[in-house]
């Protein structure tokens, strides 16, 4: 039995979260699986009936699932001082990350050839071919989980702290990582002026020793965002600091050319994991039947592939995306008039992603 917290929040949360669930029963008949789906309410879905954005029921919930299937949260930006969108993000997704004690976020950035119109780079740096970029994000330490202080109206203090431990659980997660890829790891850091950037990069040097395989790069975060405009076809998995690492996930979050394309997960020591997309809650578009469900179901086939290592179930779903991509079907953020292009709605996109599973 495999129980999955299935908590699809506000905003498009509950549209795309339809379809990843559609998905995922086709695996099930296909692969003759069987999931557990719980729903909870969690952000603005959960505040009519509870007035609090992440409820005890909806933590029970999540502590007793083996993972976490998140949609969205988050509320019309116009709106956010209204007690039912206050602080959503913050009770929510942040709250469960932190009962789940959230440390490692892991974020690929597929380039689709197909979509390669959408990227902000010329085909000359991309190359015309499909390729993806893993980025591994540390989640639990540096300067957003220092000290943060204003020691006088004039000046302000924000520290960074890392320890060994911490690193080297990323590190070793990092290398793992590399070792089902390509061998090929790219630790990113400030060791030329940050001392802890300087224990980060020794804490990999001494990890790479037990991965004789992998080919470590240390990068310096500076040269790392020139490199990925210039050449992003010579990264595989990039391994990074906090603070580093949520600049550099986004930046290759805009080489698929949509946050609608981005699936995550973010792993913790509880050994419950939440895979979500990286994109929010797009209120302005909620209920109109035209959201990208992509992300959300290739964070489906994450769930499968990194907490029940359903490695073929997970690839059925990747390989059923990439057909719907080489039939010409596109949602609207990847749609233009083109010849042999379809524009299609959330719910056919998620039919299609079906019809190529059961192939």
């Amino acid at each position: 039995m495999m129980k999955i917290a299935v908590l699809p929040g506000d905003g498009i949360g509950e549209e795309v979260m339809k379809e990843a669930l559609k998905v995922l029963k086709k695996v099930e008949a296909k692969f003759n699986l069987h999931f557990d789906f719980t729903h909870g309410l969690i952000g603005g879905a959960a505040w009519p009936q509870y007035k609090n954005h992440f409820p005890q029921e909806t933590q029970d919930l999540v502590l007793d699932s083996d993972a976490i299937l998140f949609g969205s949260v988050g509320g019309p930006v116009d709106a956010q001082s209204e007690p039912k969108w206050k602080d959503c993000e913050k009770n929510s997704i942040l709250s469960i990350r932190k009962l789940l004690g959230l440390t490692v976020n892991l974020r690929p950035a597929p380039i689709y050839k197909e979509l390669l119109d959408f990227c902000p780079l010329k085909t000359e740096i991309t190359g015309t071919e499909n390729f993806e970029i893993l980025v591994i994000r540390e989640l639990s330490g540096g300067i957003y989980f220092g000290e943060h202080s204003r020691p006088t109206v004039d000046t302000a203090k924000d520290v960074a702290e890392y320890d060994r431990k911490t690193i080297a659980h990323i590190a070793k997660f990092a290398f793992e990582s590399a070792m089902k890829r390509s061998k090929k790891l790219t630790s990113v850091d400030k060791a030329n002026v940050l001392e802890t950037s300087r224990l980060w990069r020794e804490v990999f040097e001494d990890t790479a020793k037990e991965y004789p395989e992998v080919k470590l790069e240390n990068v310096l975060v500076d040269n790392m965002v020139q490199q990925l405009v210039k050449n992003p076809r010579q990264f595989d998995v990039i391994a990074c600091p906090n603070l580093f690492g949520d600049i550099v996930s986004d930046l290759t979050s805009v080489l698929p050319g949509s946050l609608g394309m981005l699936g995550s997960a973010s792993f913790g020591n509880k050994n419950i994991h939440l895979y979500e997309p990286s994109g929010g809650s797009a209120p302005d578009i909620a209920g109109k039947g035209i959201a990208n469900p992509i992300a959300q179901i290739l964070s489906a086939s994450m769930m499968l592939r990194h907490s029940f290592h359903l490695v073929d179930a997970a690839d059925a779903i990747e390989n059923a995306v990439s057909e719907v991509m080489k039939n010409g079907l596109r949602t609207g953020d990847i749609y233009q008039k083109k010849e042999g292009l379809k524009l299609v709605g959330t719910v056919e996109m998620g039919d299609a992603i079906c019809a190529n599973i059961s192939l």
